[in-house]
């Protein structure tokens, strides 16, 4: 008989006991769910972004990317020749 009671205070003890605890478990548990969907896309697409963003830039002014693109290839290009 111990074992039985003690094997329930246990079980009960693992469990919110009030309706603030149970709240709380909640509220928690959705964070966590929330924050790992943002990290998975934020981790997942930041590439994308950053090319669909310069892409639609050099559709809206092609003069000034083609200027920052040669300029980016003088430059890479003297670092990497001295």
């Amino acid at each position: 008989m111990r074992t039985q009671a003690t094997k329930q205070s246990n079980s009960s003890a693992n469990q919110p006991t009030s309706s603030s605890d149970r709240d709380a478990s909640d509220v928690k548990q959705v964070a966590t769910e929330k924050l790992h969907a943002y990290g998975t896309h934020y981790v997942a697409e930041p590439a994308q972004d950053l090319a669909s963003q310069l892409i639609a830039y050099a559709k809206r002014k092609p003069d000034v990317a083609a200027m920052w693109c040669f300029g980016l290839g003088v430059v890479v290009g003297w670092k990497l020749r001295g």
